[in-house]
């Protein structure tokens, strides 16, 4: 247990860090060889478009525009140069109001992910249409499903102590966040 907090707060802290430009490594965690490695897909359902900044130890961050019907975005996972974690932010709105955040950090041979809910309003647009986390590797992988409407999801963080919300995977698997209902739902 105290493992798991101390853990979230080292993420929380290499996220809020300083605002000193940086570059991110980006790590093949594919120990096969035979590709692009362990990832996160972020597929928009929702109706919308939908920004989002992939966050480390600075703020600074360039947005990207997800647009509707299906459209997606891709990140292979990332080394923060402080130790610390990503965040990817995501809103419906430029300005960065609302956010839901897809939370990870890489520690080799795992990668330990969580979804936060602490910058949400109770009625939003992500709460409304809901959205899960899966993987290609369901046997080792737990996944997350905040359904629509479940504006105090039990598998996201709430609040900051909400460590229950943090999961571990091997370090080559591929995530999806699927935001809204999927064509099959």
């Amino acid at each position: 247990m105290m493992f798991t907090k101390a853990f979230g707060l080292l993420a929380s802290f290499g996220a809020m860090a300083s605002a000193l430009p940086t570059t991110f490594e980006t790590r093949d965690t594919n120990s096969t060889g035979g590709g692009g490695g362990g990832g996160v897909e972020i597929i928009n359902n929702m109706g919308q478009d939908i920004y989002l900044w992939s966050v480390g130890n600075t703020a600074d961050s360039e947005m990207v525009t997800l647009s509707s019907g299906g459209k997606s975005y891709t990140e292979s996972w990332k080394l923060n140069p402080d130790g610390g974690g990503i965040s990817i932010k995501l809103s419906t709105t430029p300005d960065q109001s609302d956010v839901l955040q897809y939370e990870y950090t890489l520690v080799s041979p795992t990668i330990f992910w969580d979804l936060s809910c602490i910058n949400m309003g109770s009625s939003s647009k992500f709460s409304t249409v809901g959205f899960a986390v899966t993987s290609n590797d369901e046997g080792n992988c737990p996944k997350a499903t905040c359904k629509p409407g479940d504006s105090a999801c039990a598998d996201a963080y709430l609040f900051p102590t909400d460590d229950h919300a943090t999961h571990g995977c091997p370090e080559a698997v591929q995530m999806t966040l699927s935001l809204g209902p999927s064509d099959s739902e």
